[in-house]
């Protein structure tokens, strides 16, 4: 101690070293109530105390009874006339113990009466607690599924809906289809809002528990042992580090490698390493690229969006698998005149390798697979090899000379990148872009030197007002206008509503003359899958609706792992792609032809044709008109402006 009796500090800081602490002594009834709730949090110990109250208070009730019946004034009989008698006999009675017996029999009698209440009550709201925690404890959704065989969906996010309603329809053959949703979302919130979002879901089951999807003890409640397929949803834009978590919990779960299990990431990196360490159990799909891709594939040219909506849900044509032993010894040329209401797209070689769209003489065996579109699996029936078709020779049509082309881009985001790097690959040389973005949502410096190959890109950074739109729109004749959300900037119903008002903007220019700005087509992004019909209000050409792409594909491939790599290839730069074709480089326009003539003329500039697009049936929405996987012997007969689908190199 110092000389001021100051305590001396002792590295402690400025509180100096701790007092020690002082015993305090507990006393005998404060240890009582301590130990008597603890005890009530273990079963039964409610029930234990009830019963031994009941034994104690009989006990006491017996000897009150004996002292009172002793005492003579509270033993003699009461008289019958007194008016104070008979109102308290009438009171009593309302409480159930009234007579008119000597007043220690009715003291006893109404002792009785409080304890009964008191016992009854404490009974009751103990039987009612219990329920109310059960009936808690059941919507909570904490229990243990039993299900089996079912797909299992792990996260939640605007992507659960499309999903539910693509496995609806998927599984309308099936006997018991079965769903089960595990995240951490209240059951209750999921279960609204899948009544909300998600109506007319058929036969299909759909089961919510609530858990923490990364955790093993939580995830064993969902029976993820017995699921045929596991879905993974990335729920936020955090990174895939809960992703990556959860499927080595599924995987510490289920060790059948014949459970498919989808993830949905958005590190590419992070994707090729899951596949990879899991040797290709884990299939990722990249939410961000294939909407990228398929706004790139419906700002390249109309009708394109439909042709890819088709083959990614369940509705209408769907791509199948099939062997097909009549076809050994033959070639891939071969099998695209062999089916009348099947169109071929590809194969899957004997070593597991799938090839779309292969050169026609490519041979076939009895156990190579062919990957067909189709009505169903019971419409790929090998018809035989149209022989006609087969040996007649076909005169190429010249070259189509593509022109430079020049896109407006309006609103950016980070998917604006993607967007423009997928385009970038298959515009002509010479073509151009430029961007026009609000400095309040985007900051002029992210639009400054980008670069997407041999593309000239330029920029304009606005306030948003209209004299400024129109300016940027009558700078040159654009071949496209594509509108994209803010979705980094501002939530996802404001980014809708911007992009709603520029389209409405847009339009309105269109119509107006002499501003010099002259109608072209229309592309919009749209995040919500719920603002679509209030978009088709807007009126764009074309609608890219974000949180269905991702959806449908994961639904798709959930379904069918083997579908993977055929959207990879189809959607994107490399290798075979989906092509929309003037209909006069393979046929004179105004001769009636059948569709298996168009198919053998593709197949003779090396393409596998699925399809055809009527310009006069497409009206003003460049979704409509097309015709995919019609049968062979549908008569056909092109008009100008009329067009072929085809999967073939990008030209």
């Amino acid at each position: 101690m110092s000389e001021n009796n100051t305590p001396r500090s002792y590295g402690q800081g400025a509180q100096g070293e701790p007092d020690a602490p002082v015993t305090v002594k507990v006393s005998l009834r404060k240890r009582l109530r301590y130990n008597f709730d603890n005890s009530l949090s273990k079963a039964g110990a409610f029930v234990g105390y009830v019963f031994v109250a009941i034994i104690v208070l009989a006990f006491v009730m017996t000897t009150l009874t004996a002292v009172i019946a002793g005492i003579k004034v509270l033993s003699d009989p009461l008289p019958a006339d007194s008016y104070f008698i008979q109102y308290w006999a009438a009171f009593t009675k309302i409480l159930g113990t009234g007579s008119t017996d000597a007043w220690g029999t009715q003291i006893i009698n109404f002792i009785y009466w409080g304890i009964g209440v008191a016992i009854s009550g404490a009974v009751i709201g103990f039987i009612s607690a219990a329920i109310t925690r059960a009936v808690a404890r059941l919507k909570s959704g904490k229990s243990a599924v039993i299900e089996s065989d079912h797909t299992l969906i792990l996260g939640w996010s605007n992507r659960v809906f499309p999903i539910l309603k693509e496995l609806a329809i998927a599984n309308e053959n099936v006997r018991k289809p079965k769903v089960v949703i595990f995240s951490a979302v209240p059951r209750e919130k999921m279960d609204a809002e899948i009544a909300t979002r998600a109506e007319n879901l058929g036969k299909l089951k759909v089961i919510t528990r609530t858990g923490d999807v990364s955790n093993p003890a939580d995830l064993a409640r969902a029976n993820v042992a017995g699921a045929k397929s596991i879905i993974i949803l990335d729920e936020d834009e955090s990174g895939d580090a809960i992703i990556v978590s959860t499927v080595l919990s599924v995987k510490s779960l289920n060790a059948n490698p014949n459970t498919r299990i989808i993830a949905e990431v958005d590190d590419p990196h992070t994707a090729e390493a899951l596949q990879t360490a899991t040797n290709g159990r884990v299939i990722s799909v990249r939410s961000h690229d294939i909407i990228a891709r398929v706004t790139a594939q419906a700002s390249r040219q109309p009708g394109l969006t439909a042709v890819a909506l088709d083959l990614l849900d369940f509705d209408g044509d769907e791509i199948y698998f099939n062997t097909v032993p009549a076809l050994a010894g033959k070639t891939y040329g071969d099998a695209l005149l062999a089916f009348n209401e099947a169109s071929v797209i590809g194969l899957v070689t004997d070593k597991g390798e799938t090839m779309i769209n292969p050169s026609t003489k490519t041979k076939l065996t009895a156990t190579t697979k062919l990957i067909a579109i189709a009505e169903d699996d019971d419409k790929v029936v090998y018809t035989g090899v149209r022989d006609d078709l087969a040996n007649k020779k076909f005169t190429a049509g010249k070259a189509i000379v593509r022109k430079p082309e020049h896109i407006l881009v309006i609103g950016w985001s980070s998917m604006g990148r993607s967007v423009i790097t997928e385009l970038a690959a298959y515009l002509p040389k010479g073509s151009s872009v430029h961007i026009v973005a609000q400095n309040k949502f985007v900051a002029p410096a992210e639009l400054a030197d980008l670069k997407f190959g041999g593309v000239k890109v330029t920029y304009a950074s606005v306030n948003g007002d209209i004299d400024e739109l129109i300016a940027a729109a009558s700078a040159k004749k654009y071949n496209e206008v594509i509108i994209l959300g803010y979705r980094n900037a501002i939530s996802e119903a404001e980014a809708d509503a911007q992009t709603m008002l520029t389209m409405l903007q847009m339009n309105q220019l269109f119509e107006a003359k002499g501003n010099g700005v002259e109608p072209t087509r229309l592309v919009a992004e749209i995040l919500d899958s719920r603002k679509v019909e209030l978009a088709r209000v807007a009126a764009a050409d074309d609608l890219v609706v974000s949180d269905n792409l991702a959806a449908l594909m994961i639904a798709q491939i959930s379904e069918n792992p083997g579908l993977a790599p055929v959207f990879e290839d189809l959607f994107d730069a490399d290798g075979a792609a989906i092509n929309v074709k003037p209909i006069e480089h393979y046929a004179p326009l105004g001769k009636e032809i059948d569709f298996a003539e168009l198919v053998a003329m593709g197949r003779a500039h090396g393409e596998s044709v699925i399809g055809y697009r009527i310009l006069a049936e497409a009206g003003n929405d460049a979704s409509t008109g097309v015709r995919l996987n019609p049968a062979k012997t549908t008569k056909f007969k092109p008009a100008a402006g009329d067009t072929l689908v085809v999967i073939g190199d990008v030209e």
